[in-house]
């Protein structure tokens, strides 16, 4: 699903909501669960966000950030084990960015650094990946990169993928239901 509309018409609210950053003045239900009876951890195991502008400590090493996407499933003092680290691995791998495991974030390029920041959410394995202008300050060419391989990995892992955009051409070329907002409120909704 692909939420579209102009700038301040609520679609990143509206993923904060799906996210449970933010409280909704109606109801949201993950499946036959609504959201407010589910506990932080229990949300962070069954939605990850990609947000527009993620926040990476300088310095940081692409497979420690990847990391923290296991976060949901480790216990309060419970450091990340062989499994974590196999399972970020494979988020790198799968986003074919395996090889900049060892280097620091702020060596990446725009497209890279899109790239594991969606690694660090598929880390998470949760079955709903929600995406902020996923797109945004990525040329042409790593816009078509970055949702080619969210498209395939939604095939290849059974996601739910919930992304806003702001590029019609874009969201009706990867999207299989379009919502537009208007002002907060659907004001077109259907399949793309």
């Amino acid at each position: 699903v692909t939420v579209v509309g102009p700038n301040g018409a609520g679609k990143s609210t509206l993923l904060r909501a799906v996210g449970g950053m933010v409280e909704a003045t109606g109801s949201i239900a993950l499946g036959d669960r609504p959201l407010a009876d589910l506990s932080r951890r229990e949300l962070a195991r069954l939605v990850a966000l990609v947000p527009q502008e993620p926040v990476i400590p300088p310095g940081m090493r692409v497979v420690d950030y990847v990391l923290l996407g296991r976060t949901a499933h480790l216990g309060f003092f419970e450091a990340e084990g062989d499994a974590d680290l196999a399972v970020a691995v494979k988020a790198l791998a799968d986003l074919d960015a395996g090889p900049l495991a060892d280097r620091t974030v702020d060596t990446l390029s725009g497209g890279e650094r899109q790239r594991i920041v969606i690694a660090r959410a598929l880390a998470q394995e949760s079955p709903v990946l929600l995406l902020d202008e996923p797109t945004t300050a990525l040329d042409v060419g790593h816009q078509q990169e970055v949702l080619d391989l969210v498209d395939c990995l939604r095939g290849e892992r059974n996601l739910t993928v919930l992304a806003t955009m702001h590029d019609l051409t874009l969201a009706g070329q990867y999207a299989d239901w379009l919502v537009m907002l208007d002002a907060g409120e659907g004001a077109v909704a259907g399949s793309a």
